[in-house]
C-alpha cells in the first residue's frame, strides 16, 4: 500500500524580485521524508489551508508592508487543520523588534537599544550622548532587509534630519550604537534546526556600507562557528519559549570582543541552505520531527 504524501505549503512572495532564495534546495530532502511541497504566495486569499498538513513560513519578506494582513493570514492557517511552523506565538512575539528588549530584560546579551513611538528631533543629540558614540543606527520596530535604516553621524545634517523625521513621523523605531565591527569583520549568523546547531555564515557588507544582506552587495561565506559563538547563541535561545524548529541567530562582536545579538530571526529567516551540503537535510528532518511531535504521527 502506497504511503500517503504529507502536504506542506511554503509561504512565499508573489514576486521575489531581487531577493536571493534557496528554499528549493529543501524540496528533495522533504520528499525523502514523505512531503509534497507547494509554494503558495502568502497574499493569495483563495487558498484552503485545510488541504495542507503543515505550513512553513518561508520567504514572505514583504510582510512589513502590511503586517496586519500577514497576521490575518497566519491566524487563518492557525484556525485550519494545518500546523504552522514556527508557531504563531513566536511570530507574534518577534514580529516587532521589541522582542530584543524582552531578551535584554531576561539577561540576554543584546546590542543596547532605546525605544520610541514617535520621532522628536530635539532628542537626537541625547542618543549620541547616551551611547557615547559619534555614530548611531535608527531602525523601524517592524521591518526586514535593512529597509528604512539610517546610520546617523554627529552632527546630523538638516537634510538627513528631515528625511529621518519624514520616515518615522508615524512609525515606531529604536536606536542602537553603531557597531564598527559590522563593517570591519561582518555579521555572524548561526543556524539552529530542531534545537541543534546546524551551520553558520559570515556576512560582510560592501566597503563603506553597513547592511549585511546580499541584496545590498554583502559577501556571504560559510564558516565554522566557534565554541564561543555557539555558546553565546545557545544562551540567547534558552530565553525563548516555545523553542523554535528553525532559527537564525545574528551576532556581532563589540569593541570588547563580546558577541551580542543583532537579530533573532524566528519568522522567515533565509537559512542559506546552499552554504552547507547537509543543511537542507537537517532542515527537513527538524521540520518532520516537529510535525510528528505536534500530531503524534
Amino acid at each position: 500500500m502506497m504511503r500517503r504524501m504529507k502536504r506542506c505549503a511554503y509561504l512565499v512572495m508573489e514576486d521575489p524580485g531581487d531577493f536571493v532564495t534557496d528554499y528549493d534546495l529543501s524540496f528533495d530532502a522533504m520528499a525523502d521524508l514523505g512531503w509534497r511541497v507547494d509554494c503558495v504566495p502568502w497574499r493569495d486569499p483563495s487558498h484552503d489551508w485545510n488541504q495542507y498538513d503543515a505550513v512553513y513560513i518561508c520567504t514572505p519578506w514583504d510582510y512589513p508592508e502590511d503586517p496586519g494582513l500577514f497576521m490575518q493570514v497566519l491566524e487563518a492557517i492557525e484556525a485550519s487543520t494545518a500546523h504552522l511552523i514556527n508557531p504563531i506565538s513566536l511570530v507574534r512575539w518577534s514580529l516587532a523588534k521589541t522582542y530584543l528588549r524582552d531578551l535584554a530584560e531576561r539577561g540576554g546579551a543584546v546590542v543596547p537599544s532605546l525605544w520610541f513611538d514617535r520621532f522628536d528631533p530635539e532628542e537626537v543629540s541625547g542618543w549620541f550622548e547616551h551611547f557615547d558614540s559619534d555614530r548611531i543606527v535608527i531602525k523601524p520596530q517592524v521591518g526586514t532587509n535593512s529597509q528604512d535604516q539610517f546610520v546617523l553621524k554627529r552632527p546630523v545634517t538638516n537634510v538627513v534630519m528631515s528625511e529621518v523625521q519624514h520616515i518615522y513621523r508615524e512609525q515606531p523605531f529604536f536606536v542602537q550604537p553603531f557597531i564598527a565591527n559590522v563593517q570591519s569583520e561582518g555579521e555572524f549568523s548561526l543556524f539552529f534546526l530542531g534545537r541543534e546547531y546546524s551551520h553558520a555564515t559570515l556576512r560582510v557588507p560592501e566597503p563603506g556600507d553597513f547592511r549585511s544582506q546580499e541584496e545590498h552587495g554583502a559577501q556571504v561565506r560559510n564558516i565554522t562557528a566557534s565554541a564561543e559563538q555557539i555558546e553565546a547563541a545557545e544562551r540567547l535561545l534558552s530565553l525563548v519559549d516555545p523553542q523554535p524548529t528553525y532559527v537564525r541567530v545574528d551576532l556581532v562582536r563589540d569593541d570588547d570582543g563580546n558577541f551580542l545579538l543583532m537579530e533573532l530571526e524566528l519568522i522567515e529567516p533565509s537559512l542559506y541552505l546552499r552554504t552547507d551540503p547537509g543543511a537542507a537535510g537537517r532542515f527537513a528532518r527538524a521540520f518532520d520531527e516537529r510535525f510528528q511531535i505536534l500530531t503524534g504521527k
